[in-house]
């Protein structure tokens, strides 16, 4: 009993703490106060449909991005691919691996990468360009380790590797990732925690600071260029200043008030402070179809950013099929369809594999 009654606190808990961070917004507004932005876009096209709802609810290898506690809900390896083209021309790839180790826990790793297109070069004497192209892309590496300690809470951990490079400057950066994840029986269909309240906190991106360096800064400087004889052209270097990446706290509850054998009905919200905006709120729904001996068909739709100030974030929708194979073995794949606002819209293509 003392259990279940510290479960209910801790939803209590966190009920209270999802209204407090919605119903404020962090003054003053901080945007476009970070760099590394791609590690906030959200990826795994489940999430994504969800409306980024999904802090509760992560439960495959697409974990180590939302909530790292998640992978320990894994009851087999995964591997995943995904795809995300982003907004004018620019393009997202994430690649993720989890192996379920027995009595150990889960062991994930996964790798972003953003890449921006090649861009014209322009300078003062030549706007319209100098009929050269550069380059710009990130990437984060990711580890991660996941444990159920009880039946009911489970923990994980990240560590990441961010870098970033325009023409030839880069910048480097290292940051963790923390989630708890509690299931609870609350409002459970079936009197258990595995679909009752599901309570999901993390946080993403506590790290160091992103500095770019690199030859384009190399620059003659002269000290005196009112005096003639001195050194006209002294070696310079330009120095930038240092950037934080996107800092990230998430809370989330789902609950699956529906729930048969075939059929299953799930919905979720999750609360964001971020370093570099307002807070928000995202929700979402899942509908799962179970056909024995087959797989399942899920069908999502969300919204996300809702209470954030000009957002041009808006509603999403997607699919999903899992397709079960001999040897305990499935595939699934998954789209999801994003509004953008004046920017359009976004879509993400994935595939995973279990085993």
């Amino acid at each position: 009993m003392r259990q279940y009654s510290f479960i209910r606190s801790i939803a209590l808990i966190a009920a209270l703490m999802i209204m407090s961070i919605s119903s404020f917004a962090q003054k003053p507004m901080r945007a476009g106060t970070t760099s590394a932005n791609f590690l906030e876009i959200g990826y795994g096209a489940a999430g994504d449909a969800l409306g980024d709802a999904y802090v509760s609810l992560a439960n495959d290898v697409s974990a180590i991005y939302w909530n790292p506690a998640g992978l320990a809900q894994l009851t087999r390896s995964e591997v995943m691919f995904a795809t995300q083209p982003w907004i004018v021309g620019m393009n997202t790839t994430f690649g993720a691996v989890g192996i379920v180790v027995p009595s150990f826990g889960t062991l994930g790793a996964s790798l972003i990468m953003m890449d921006y297109g090649d861009m014209d070069v322009t300078t003062m004497r030549f706007p319209e360009g100098t009929g050269e192209k550069f380059s710009s892309r990130d990437m984060a590496l990711t580890l991660s380790y996941a444990r159920n300690l009880t039946e009911w809470f489970s923990f994980g951990a990240s560590g990441k590797y961010i870098t970033s490079t325009i023409w030839h400057e880069s910048a480097s950066a290292f940051a963790f990732d923390l989630g708890v994840l509690i299931k609870t029986e609350f409002f459970s269909p079936t009197g258990g925690n595995d679909h009752g309240l599901r309570i999901g906190m993390s946080i993403s991106n506590y790290g160091t600071t992103l500095k770019y360096d690199g030859s384009d800064l190399l620059t003659p400087i002269d000290v005196d260029p009112n005096t003639s004889g001195n050194y006209q052209s002294a070696p310079g270097r330009l120095s930038t200043q240092e950037w934080e990446v996107p800092l990230i706290f998430r809370i989330g509850v789902s609950a699956t008030p529906i729930l048969t054998d075939m059929h299953e009905i799930t919905l979720s919200v999750d609360a964001l402070h971020p370093n570099n905006n307002s807070e928000s709120v995202n929700v979402g729904a899942q509908y799962s179809l179970t056909f024995p001996s087959f797989g399942k068909v899920f069908l999502r739709g969300g919204y996300k950013a809702l209470l954030m100030e000009d957002s041009q974030y808006g509603a999403s929708f997607g699919v999903g099929l899992q397709i079960d194979m001999m040897s305990n073995q499935s595939i699934k794949v998954e789209y999801a369809y994003r509004s953008m606002g004046i920017l359009g819209g976004v879509q993400s293509m994935g595939v995973s594999f279990m085993f």
